[in-house]
């Protein structure tokens, strides 16, 4: 049984990870890469401070859930609440001093989506949604958020992080979907989803992500009137070729053109 009220909770993950990042933001700081000479997936010490604070807040309220975190995996597999949480998604961007990062912590019920945060602490704008309805904090006052109402492809704003990275196929099947768009912009990582639920941003498209990058932010999408799916239009909660839409219209014509139809 969920006993805290979950809105209050979250924001008190927040505030905590907030507190672990900001110290190292726009700093000189150490920056391990993952991968090591096998390409760059950046870490920084900000990414494990927050993910450790996530972590203790959730352990204290929820012992017998599960979490599963980028930097330290997974702890209580197959309880039936998950926690997923990626502390920093945009390390790059972190890493270069812009404010385009996030902190994303999920809540799913049976692999379900059930709850999802973006929170900019820099910024200090907190998203948050639970599949029905969607707000942003700010200032200490929330405001409903909806996804702004537009049907034709030609009329759309597209994001993506980079579309150098979507490669193939699926970077040939992109370089169509962007041709029918009125404007694209890079560079945003989760906070193209976070502005699409904001109704700032029409599209957003991906490959090669995981369940803690798109995961938290189901419920946020999905409570703003927005859709969220893979290239095939499948779940996107596991991560993988992703897509979404300001609406269910705007959404399959995209849909067409990334399947080449």
């Amino acid at each position: 049984m969920l006993v805290i009220a979950l809105e209050p909770f979250f924001e008190k993950l927040a505030d905590v990870s907030g507190q672990a990042i900001l110290p190292f933001f726009r700093i000189n700081q150490v920056v391990s890469n993952k991968t090591g000479d096998k390409g760059f997936d950046p870490v920084t010490q900000a990414d494990r401070a927050a993910e450790m604070a996530i972590r203790q807040e959730i352990r204290k309220a929820f012992p017998d859930h599960a979490i599963h975190g980028e930097e330290y995996g997974v702890e209580n597999a197959g309880a039936p609440y998950e926690w997923i949480i990626d502390p920093i998604d945009g390390t790059r961007g972190f890493i270069c001093g812009l404010p385009t990062w996030g902190t994303l912590v999920g809540l799913m019920k049976d692999s379900h989506p059930i709850y999802g945060m973006m929170n900019q602490p820099y910024v200090g704008e907190r998203f948050i949604g639970d599949g029905e309805k969607a707000i942003l904090i700010r200032n200490g006052q929330s405001r409903a958020l909806k996804t702004r109402r537009c049907e034709r492809l030609a009329d759309a704003y597209i994001a993506t992080t980079s579309p150098r990275i979507i490669t193939g196929d699926h970077g040939e099947a992109y370089d169509r979907l962007e041709a029918q768009c009125k404007l694209a912009r890079y560079g945003t990582d989760c906070y193209a989803y976070a502005l699409l639920a904001a109704g700032q941003i029409d599209i957003v498209c991906e490959t090669g992500l995981q369940a803690y990058d798109i995961a938290p932010l189901i419920p946020i999408i999905e409570g703003a009137g927005g859709i969220v799916s893979t290239w095939s239009g499948d779940s996107a909660v596991r991560g993988g070729a992703i897509l979404a839409s300001g609406n269910a219209t705007l959404h399959e014509a995209a849909l067409r053109i990334l399947s080449g139809g």
